[in-house]
């Protein structure tokens, strides 16, 4: 028997990442999870208080579509999702999910729309 962490962490200003920990307790796999999380951050491009440009990604059983919002709407997104935008920094985005409703798939599939946004953005100029 084992136990399966999923972490994100962030600093609210841009920074994310996210880490999966499987260990026989569940504070080794928390420890896991934070350092793997912190191994995998990524810097993400915020444009006041939502996203540059919509996005839409399909991994796996997920489809995303990532839009940006009017200032006070906040953060229209369901589950794991919604945590990973918070912890990231936004607070104008609509996200919705279609296909499964896996935690961790669904954290995976944000967490690539966000590193695909990162590379864009520096593309056009943006970051």
């Amino acid at each position: 028997m084992s136990f399966s962490v999923l972490m994100v962490v962030g600093d609210k200003r841009g920074r994310v990442g996210i880490g999966l920990g499987k260990a026989p307790d569940v504070l080794s796999g928390i420890k896991k999870a934070s350092r793997r999380a912190k191994d995998k951050m990524i810097n993400v491009p915020i444009t006041e208080t939502t996203i540059p440009f919509p996005m839409s990604v399909k991994l796996g059983a997920v489809k995303l579509i990532l839009r940006s919002a009017p200032a006070g709407t906040g953060i229209i997104a369901g589950g794991a999702i919604r945590a990973i935008l918070d912890v990231a920094g936004f607070r104008n985005v609509v996200c919705k999910i279609l296909g499964t409703s896996n935690p961790a798939s669904n954290a995976y599939a944000i967490f690539e729309t966000l590193e695909k946004m990162s590379v864009i953005a520096k593309k056009k100029g943006i970051i």
